[in-house]
C-alpha cells in the first residue's frame, strides 16, 4: 500500500509561507497554511530584494510571479543632505511592492492546491512533527521602528537612494505604477510626536535628511500605504525550543544590504529538500528539524555576521570617508 506524504502545516503567509508552501505542493505535498492577515496588504519592507538567483526562485516554482518586476542598477547614497557616492550594483536587484507579490503569490498558492486560512492567527506548538513556523518577527525588547509608504512626485538621482544620519536610514526605489517605495529604519524616539504618516518625515527631519523630508511635504502619497513596525531586534532570533521557524523568524538581517526578501526565499529552498523527505516517511521529524537548522546556519552565518559590524558604522559620522570610498561589490559579497 503505498503511503501517502504527511500534511505540512505552515503558521505565516509571508514570502517564506507561501513560496515554501507552493515548493510543497508542486512536489506533491499537502499543505495547510495560516495567515493571521489577509491578501493582498502593504507590510514593512524595502520592496527591493538583491542576490536572489533565478535557480531559487525556479525551484520554489514561482519565477513567474516576478517576471515583470523592475529591474535596478543604480545607487546613491546620501548622509543628511549630502550625497556620498553614486554606484552601480554588479548584478540587477528587482523591485516590486509586497502588497503585489503577496497578492500573486496567494493565488498561485491557491490554485495548486493549497488549503489556506486568511485571518487565522496561530499559537506556536513545539515539538509538533510537520509543523513550520514563518509567521515573522517575533516580539522582543529592540530599539528600531521601522516606517513604510509608497509615494510618487520625489525627484530621484537613482534606482536606489540611501539616506543615512545618527538615527537612521532609509531606502528610496521605484516600484511598479509610477510609485515609489519608502522603508526606513531609525532608533526610536519618544520625543517625536508625529502620528501615523507623519513620522516618516518627523524622523527624516530627526535624521538630518532635510531635503528629503521637504520634497514628501509635496509629494503624494498612496493611500493606505503607510504601515508602522516597532519591537523587534536584528539579526539572529531567540530560538524557540522544539520550534522550526524559518525566514524572519528566524534571522533578521539590517535592511541596508537589500538581503531580506531574498533571505526569505532562501529559507523555503533550504528547508524544501528536508521537509519533502519528511513528509514523504524519509526521515523523523527532528532529524529534519536539525539538518534544516544546520542549513540556516551555514548558509547565513557568514552574511549576518558581517552586516551585524557594518549596521552601527551606518549612524558614525566618522565612517563617512568609508562610505564615499568603500569598494561596493566586496561588500555585498559578505552581506548577500
Amino acid at each position: 500500500m503505498k503511503h501517502l506524504p504527511e500534511t505540512i502545516t505552515i503558521i505565516g503567509g509571508g514570502l517564506t509561507g507561501l513560496s515554501l508552501a507552493i515548493a510543497l505542493r508542486k512536489n506533491g505535498i499537502p499543505v495547510t497554511l495560516h495567515e493571521a492577515g489577509d491578501y493582498p496588504r502593504h507590510r514593512v519592507c524595502g520592496e527591493f530584494i538583491s542576490g536572489v538567483s533565478a535557480r531559487t526562485l525556479e525551484t520554489l516554482g514561482i519565477a513567474g510571479t516576478l517576471s515583470d518586476a523592475l529591474r535596478h542598477h543604480s545607487v546613491t547614497w546620501f548622509s543628511g543632505s549630502e550625497m556620498l557616492r553614486e554606484t552601480r550594483l554588479p548584478d540587477p536587484a528587482l523591485a516590486i511592492s509586497r502588497h503585489l507579490l503577496d497578492g500573486r503569490l496567494k493565488s498561485l498558492a491557491l490554485a495548486e492546491g493549497i488549503e489556506l486560512h486568511t485571518s487565522s492567527r496561530q499559537q506556536a506548538v513545539p515539538h509538533q512533527s510537520g509543523f513550520v513556523w514563518t509567521a515573522g518577527r517575533r516580539p522582543a525588547r529592540g530599539k528600531w521602528i521601522g516606517l513604510k509608504a509608497h509615494v510618487r512626485g520625489i525627484p530621484l538621482s537613482a534606482n536606489l537612494e540611501m539616506h543615512s544620519g545618527p538615527i537612521g536610514y532609509l531606502g528610496i526605489t521605484p516600484i511598479e505604477g509610477g510609485w515609489n517605495n519608502l522603508c526606513g529604519l531609525f532608533e526610536t524616539d519618544r520625543t517625536i510626536e508625529a502620528k501615523h504618516d507623519q513620522l516618516l518625515p518627523a524622523y527624516l527631519l530627526k535624521n538630518g535628511n532635510t531635503r528629503l523630508a521637504g520634497s514628501l511635504a509635496n509629494a503624494e502619497w498612496k493611500p493606505d500605504s503607510f504601515t508602522a513596525v516597532a519591537g523587534f531586534k536584528l539579526g539572529l532570533q531567540k530560538p524557540e525550543p522544539g520550534l522550526l521557524c524559518l525566514g524572519d523568524s528566524h534571522a533578521i538581517i539590517p535592511p541596508f544590504t537589500g538581503n531580506g526578501m531574498t533571505m526569505a526565499f532562501q529559507s523555503a529552498e533550504i528547508a524544501l529538500p528536508h521537509l519533502i523527505a519528511f513528509a514523504n516517511d524519509h526521515s523523523a521529524w527532528p532529524e529534519t528539524c536539525t539538518r534544516i537548522a544546520t542549513g540556516l546556519h551555514k548558509h547565513f552565518r557568514k552574511r549576518l555576521t558581517a552586516a551585524k559590524f557594518i549596521h552601527p558604522l551606518l549612524f558614525k559620522p566618522s565612517a563617512r570617508p568609508l562610505l564615499k570610498a568603500a569598494p561596493l561589490t566586496p561588500i555585498l559579497r559578505l552581506i548577500r
